[in-house]
């Protein structure tokens, strides 16, 4: 059964059954469509709900987002759609970073955490990972991604295409326009209230990691993800796919996160019956 709910212009998909809500969030250059084979898996036994981030929607208004506005829109939709329970953060890219930064903001609406592919990309290690040539390539496709945003219209589109083209990216073309690169632009000009209020996340609860390995650079540091295993009720998966795991290898995907949700649904359970007493 599928519901649809709007929260501040945002449309709202809920699927599936379950006293456990997953939220999932993507990244760019995608929209909800996204998670469909992780729905098709998780629905019989956790309520799934996605959304298009706002700003990527190619049917609303083209505009930006700034980490403070975007963080209280997902507080009002968790809040709406799990009132009085915790929920697990699915994310992805650009869902990582901003569902993090939620996470370390509101650490009592979150139970668990999976992460796909995205980790540390704000620490000192990371960066120190970096070879010159990877530093190089982030640089450009940012700073490329950030100039289509600004430029815009078909000329912008144009130039978002081809980094799509470039990169491989396995989304539907027909919704992918520039209005989707503004986090790059507010990452390399500070607009729109900039994203410099990020912390550090350090997550205090079950997460875990899906990262693919066959890519030019990685997105995580070596030891920031050696550091997550070893804490309990946190995993560390590599798989051997690119930046999209849960696209290229659907099934191991969603086998490997059915499996460490049933494994963590006890400890879930046992925090928020803890709570629910205190």
């Amino acid at each position: 059964m599928q519901q649809q709910v709007q929260v501040d212009g945002i449309d709202v998909l809920i699927e599936g059954e379950g006293d456990e809500t997953i939220v999932m969030l993507h990244g760019w250059p995608d929209t909800y469509r996204l998670w469909d084979a992780q729905v098709a898996a998780l629905a019989p036994r956790y309520r799934c709900v996605r959304f298009t981030l706002p700003g990527f929607d190619c049917s609303k208004p083209r505009r930006a987002y700034g980490l403070n506005e975007m963080l209280a829109i997902f507080e009002r939709i968790v809040t709406q759609v799990s009132p009085g329970r915790k929920v697990t953060l699915m994310l992805h890219d650009w869902g990582c970073v901003f569902g993090y930064q939620f996470y370390m903001r509101h650490p009592e609406l979150v139970s668990r955490i999976v992460g796909v592919d995205i980790g540390d990309v704000e620490s000192k290690a990371y960066m120190q990972s970096l070879s010159l040539g990877a530093k190089l390539m982030v640089l450009w496709y940012q700073l490329w991604l950030a100039v289509a945003w600004k430029v815009g219209g078909g000329p912008g589109n144009w130039m978002t295409h081809f980094m799509v083209r470039l990169m491989k990216v396995p989304a539907d073309q027909r919704f992918i326009t520039s209005s989707m690169n503004f986090p790059y632009y507010i990452t390399w000009t500070g607009a729109h209230g900039s994203y410099r209020d990020r912390q550090r996340f350090v997550p205090a609860c079950p997460m875990l990691f899906i990262y693919g390995s066959r890519k030019a650079f990685m997105f995580h540091s070596r030891p920031w993800a050696e550091a997550l295993a070893t804490q309990p009720s946190c995993r560390v998966l590599d798989f051997k796919a690119d930046h999209w795991p849960m696209v290229r290898e659907p099934e191991a995907f969603n086998a490997a996160v059915v499996t460490w949700l049933g494994e963590t649904d006890a400890v879930v359970a046992g925090a928020a019956a803890r709570a629910r007493g205190a």
